[in-house]
């Protein structure tokens, strides 16, 4: 009896990748430690981020345990149900803000486009291990067809943020998988040549009445606000401006932990959320910053150097999608928050508040430590 509670104990300490719960269990103080701050003190939505912590890391743990194999004859099914989730919300999904995200199952209420950060990557990661050694233009079409449906779903809600993360993570699986990088090329240039039209006519299609078609009015704004946040310093442009002020006052060493007067004269908007970058970097300085994204890059270099160690090709591409999308992230929240990036309501990994987010990157920090902790039976 003895023997065998041992042999579970030594079982659950061993599904932990240790160098990446380290820094998991740092970025936690962290964002503990700047909630207090944004928050002005310890109110409900300290102990509520306090609470989504432990969910989050339960939710590692379960997911640690899981060996990659179970995870891999669990992917088709999770991104089915996933999808068809998805379906539900255009169909029958609930309207707040102005965006239709969420779904009433009558004893929960979710939000599915969530659940295909995860399912997107392990669906392709899937599908390529499936067909590795035999790889054609046809399996790239359809990784991509496997891709472009939640995608596309997610856009219609709308909730261009979370598609972005959906369509990174999944994206740089299929490039992981064997991707050419001369295809990318062409999208490059493509990219570039429309970025620059867009800033080249600015003045012309950010004008009132002028239909963008492909996004939606709100996004419009949000681009034009982007390139000249100044034209509405009091409305579109207040966030952009704001932060950015928080940011460079704060100088090179910061005005002191609780002594940020962006944060805490109300300032900074949804600064206990997408803003909250500018709350730490007003009090933190440029110092700070630098050694938050020192702690951000080498928690996504571990989830690459898991990767490349990955026994499987299913655990390599998983392990890759987990870890770009932990940059993803990173890039596009800090980027929003500095004026280089439009607002697309993106979190920043364990500093911003939010349940949904934490549990999604918990789960994220599991099956990267199930990938790192497993060894093929032996035949």
């Amino acid at each position: 009896m003895k023997k065998r509670v041992a042999q579970q104990g030594l079982r659950i300490l061993t599904a932990f990748d240790w160098p990446l719960l380290t820094l998991l269990v740092i970025m936690s103080v962290v964002g503990l430690t700047i909630m207090h701050s944004a928050v002005g003190g310890t109110d409900w939505r300290f102990t509520d981020q306090a609470r989504n912590f432990l969910i989050a890391f339960f939710a590692m743990w379960c997911a640690a345990i899981l060996p990659p194999p179970l995870l891999m004859r669990l992917s088709p099914y999770g991104y089915v149900i996933g999808v068809v989730l998805l379906l539900g919300v255009e169909f029958f999904g609930e309207t707040s803000k102005g965006a239709t995200r969420w779904l009433d199952l009558g004893f929960v209420r979710i939000q599915p486009s969530e659940m295909l950060k995860i399912s997107v990557p392990m669906m392709l990661a899937w599908y390529f291990h499936k067909n590795q050694g035999n790889l054609r233009i046809r399996d790239y079409l359809v990784a991509s067809l496997l891709l472009a449906i939640p995608f596309i779903l997610i856009v219609r809600q709308p909730d261009l943020g979370t598609a972005l993360l959906v369509f990174a993570s999944g994206f740089c699986v299929i490039y992981f998988g064997g991707l050419s990088f001369r295809l990318l090329v062409p999208l490059f240039v493509l990219g570039t040549a429309l970025i620059g039209g867009v800033i080249y006519y600015e003045d012309r299609i950010c004008q009132p009445g002028v239909d963008w078609v492909v996004l939606h009015e709100y996004q419009k704004h949000r681009v034009c606000t982007l390139l000249d946040p100044s034209v509405d310093p009091l409305g579109r442009g207040f966030h952009t401006i704001q932060s950015m002020i928080a940011i460079g006052s704060g100088g090179v060493y910061g005005k002191g932990y609780l002594m940020g007067t962006q944060a805490h004269l109300d300032f900074i908007p949804e600064r206990t959320t997408d803003f909250i970058f500018a709350v730490f970097a007003e009090e933190f300085g440029l110092y700070g910053g630098i050694m938050l994204l020192a702690l951000y890059g080498l928690l996504i270099l571990r989830g690459l150097h898991i990767a490349l160690q990955a026994r499987t090709q299913y655990g390599r591409l998983l392990a890759g999608g987990m870890a770009m999308m932990f940059f993803v992230y990173v890039f596009v929240n800090i980027g929003m928050v500095t004026g280089i990036l439009p607002v697309v309501g993106v979190p920043l990994p364990f500093l911003s508040y939010g349940g949904t987010a934490l549990l999604t990157l918990g789960v994220a920090g599991g099956v990267l430590m199930s990938i790192s902790r497993y060894q093929p039976p032996r035949n």
